[in-house]
């Protein structure tokens, strides 16, 4: 019988192994992870088998952010000192979201609320969502009810077309619950809520609704990592070539939207790849799509606007490599403010990576701080933000050493 192949989250492993098995994990060859940390491939090689020491934080930081590992200490074995990177500590309401998510309401004796009433509380979530900095506390104080009354309501249909409309419902809610689960710690979860996103949007037979459910499908499998973008462009191309007959003169907006969404995504995902023209050609679509919506017009779920362009661009250089086309993409989409906060502390986490890849490690720290300010729950849990954080924690400068402590403390990285 073959050997197991071991567990670098309970085997007392070096680095050099640890980091063999994380990089087999995601899918990537020696070359391949060594050009996306600035490296080569024989350099990849020479750290696994132990003919090089344990690379620097920096560096260190990186590969945990190409590899999206759980917890620092999953790549280095220092188990005194946990940081979560791309997943969070766990919000105090996520038992609460995930017993509803995981209850089976076959029989109830409780009535479903009508499905306007239901619509009505969604949009006010959404809304909610947008406005508030502590984004996550509000959404998941309203999701379990949400989502109990949106499963009775299918539940109880008694009509095909009733049917179809509350599926359209509970498939919106999964959604709303997705954008509270992501970055928490149960994949199982979050996997779960966007499987039954896409089984409520199918048998809703509401276009609008698939096209949402797939682009936080696509999202799922790009963020599990290069092993999976293959799934991620199959979800996300086969729907826009669902959408795309559905495009032509007289379109609502909101599928409009979408489809411009799963554009975007796919650029996304092709500037992950380091494709670099591909990246830029789905971002142009995507951009002329925008361009046919009204000027206020701002999608309630994927933030979809002529404004979130700008903010794009710099999320596809950033992805690229691309430090000065990031920081001139920055410049020009500063001009536009982004309505939701959440959305808008992302794009500045966004602008600080790209200062950061362009070697300005204090304006990436001020563009942190902005993040904090619009929404510290959004800065909380993304990796790339702490990773930026850590790795200026460490400065010889100490003006910047001690910003970044500060940053550190209020993001929940240190102690007080």
């Amino acid at each position: 019988m073959a050997e197991s192949v071991p567990d670098p989250y309970t085997d007392p492993l070096v680095f050099g192994q640890r980091l063999q098995i994380l990089r087999t994990r995601k899918g990537l060859t020696r070359d391949q992870l060594g050009g996306l940390v600035g490296k080569s491939g024989s350099w990849v090689k020479a750290v696994e088998n132990g003919r090089l020491k344990t690379p620097k934080l920096e560096t260190i930081l990186r590969i945990a952010e190409v590899l999206r590992v759980r917890d620092l200490s999953d790549l280095t074995g220092d188990q005194s000192v946990h940081v979560d990177l791309f997943v969070g500590p766990g919000h105090p309401r996520l038992a609460a979201v995930k017993a509803a998510v995981d209850a089976f309401p076959v029989a109830t004796a409780r009535e479903a609320p009508p499905i306007e009433h239901i619509r009505a509380r969604l949009a006010r979530a959404w809304s909610a969502r947008h406005s508030a900095p502590n984004h996550r506390e509000v959404i998941g104080a309203l999701l379990p009810d949400l989502i109990r009354d949106a499963q009775v309501a299918v539940r109880q249909a008694d009509t095909g077309p009733a049917r179809r409309a509350a599926q359209g419902v509970l498939a919106e809610v999964y959604s709303l619950a997705q954008f509270f689960v992501a970055y928490q710690p149960d994949a199982a979860l979050l996997w779960r809520v966007a499987e039954r996103g896409m089984i409520a949007a199918q048998e809703s037979e509401d276009p609008h609704a698939i096209g949402v459910a797939a682009w936080l499908a696509a999202q799922a499998h790009r963020d599990a990592g290069p092993a999976h973008f293959d799934a991620a462009d199959a979800v996300n191309l086969t729907t826009i070539g669902f959408l795309e007959p559905l495009l032509l003169e007289g379109a609502s907006d909101d599928v409009l939207a979408i489809a411009g969404a799963l554009t975007f995504e796919a650029g996304y995902t092709a500037a992950r790849r380091g494709a670099t023209g591909v990246a830029w050609r789905y971002w142009e679509t995507a951009r002329a799509m925008a361009a046919r919506l009204p000027a206020d017009y701002y999608h309630p779920v994927t933030s979809f606007s002529r404004a979130i362009m700008g903010a794009h661009a710099v999320t596809v250089a950033v992805e690229l490599r691309q430090g000065g086309e990031s920081v001139r993409q920055a410049a020009s989409a500063d001009a536009v403010t982004i309505p939701s906060r959440p959305r808008r502390a992302r794009h500045r986490i966004e602008e600080a990576r790209g200062y950061h890849l362009d070697g300005q490690p204090d304006v990436a720290l001020a563009t942190l701080e902005k993040a904090h300010e619009a929404a510290p729950e959004t800065i909380k849990y993304n990796g790339y933000a702490k990773k930026i954080v850590l790795e200026e924690a460490e400065s010889k400068i100490p003006a910047r050493r001690r910003r970044a402590s500060e940053l550190a403390v209020k993001i929940g990285l240190l102690a007080a």
